[in-house]
């Protein structure tokens, strides 16, 4: 179960990148969020908040995504 927290994260990253603008990767974001909270029994609410804000905020991080508009 451990290996596949870790390897979660990795596994959704490259996904980040087809998504253009901020709306897209914070509701995918928030998706990823609350599927991690569901597995590791927390509140799924606040997973998906954090996820969607952490989503959005990529935009202009020089990650190799491509920029938002």
């Amino acid at each position: 179960m451990r290996k596949s927290l870790f390897l979660l994260p990795l596994l959704i990253l490259p996904l980040a990148g087809c998504l253009q603008d901020p709306t897209s990767r914070g509701v995918a974001g928030a998706v990823a969020g609350a599927a991690i909270a569901d597995a590791l029994d927390e509140n799924m609410v606040a997973g998906a908040a954090l996820g969607g804000l952490a989503g959005a905020a990529t935009c202009g991080i020089q990650l190799g995504l491509p920029p938002c508009y």
